[in-house]
């Protein structure tokens, strides 16, 4: 529990203060490197030669909502804890207000699909991702959306994986083959922008490897945690094969807009419709 509390504690602090190109022999080396059990998912989003990063930032942006802990405020929790614990009731009401007004949710492989080669999107598309493992994702928010036929993100922190609190692998796993997409977090959520030495092999290709391990899939997106990025994570990011990248309410780089896909935090006080309101507005 206090390992819990500790990292919303840290996350909020923080959050407030604020693809890989290569040729096709590369790309079918790469894929062919990858156990068969990776390999067969590999979906058919081909990652373009060339990454016009003009046209992305021409094409509207899909509303990205990150969410952290989904349960009850409890009188310990502090007024800045509580703009990332988002009750039960006001969750279900957020979820009840997008598939009430016609959204859809889609995936960081439609996503990119629509970025780079302008693939077309279900209309009013929404994506729905998850921070740090917690395990009222996996108990409430998961079966929540399955009612409206909705898939999620989850973006795992894999030092918490089996901790009391937070999902196991078992979890994470089903949560995969129910055709939710697992992302990477790192491993203790540690800031990329202070990253040195052995950092990216401890805090990114450690955890990658496990979380294919356990869910049999490549793992080729990523969410900055706090959503503090630099450009320097961002060609150590390319060159392990992730495709993008998620920060938050920040602007996007113009050079490499794919790893600074923008997401807004979804504080516990909004209403479905402040939280319409607010995807109205910003995106």
């Amino acid at each position: 529990m206090l390992l819990s509390i500790l990292l919303a504690s840290t996350c909020a602090l923080a959050c407030q203060s604020s693809a890989n190109q290569s040729s096709t022999s590369t790309a079918k080396k790469d894929s062919s490197s990858k156990p068969a059990e990776i390999s067969k998912h590999m979906p058919d989003t081909v990652l373009p030669a060339h990454i016009d990063a003009a046209m992305i930032l021409k094409r509207k942006e899909v509303p990205i909502l990150c969410y952290h802990q989904i349960r009850d405020w409890r009188p310990t929790d502090s007024k800045t804890s509580k703009d990332y614990i988002v009750p039960v009731e006001a969750f279900r009401l957020q979820i009840k207000m997008l598939a009430d007004s016609g959204y859809h949710t889609i995936l960081p492989d439609e996503l990119f699909a629509w970025l780079t080669a302008g693939k077309p999107l279900p209309s009013k598309p929404v994506m729905l991702t998850f921070d740090d493992t917690d395990l009222d994702q996996y108990e409430i928010a998961y079966p929540e959306m399955k009612k409206y036929g909705f898939k999620g993100v989850f973006f795992i922190m894999t030092v918490s994986l089996g901790r009391k609190h937070y999902m196991s692998k078992e979890q994470v796993k089903a949560l995969s083959d129910d055709g939710n997409t697992i992302g990477s977090h790192t491993w203790d959520h540690h800031n990329v922008k202070k990253y040195q030495g052995n950092d990216w092999a401890i805090q990114i290709d450690k955890p990658t490897k496990q979380l294919e391990t356990i869910t049999g899939k490549p793992i080729r997106y990523f969410a900055y945690p706090f959503g503090l990025w630099n450009k320097e994570a961002i060609p150590e990011l390319k060159k392990r094969n992730f495709l993008a990248a998620f920060q938050l309410n920040e602007k996007r780089d113009e050079q490499d807009p794919l790893f600074t896909i923008r997401r807004i935090i979804v504080p516990g006080t909004w209403s479905g419709t402040t939280l319409h309101n607010w995807i109205v507005r910003d995106f």
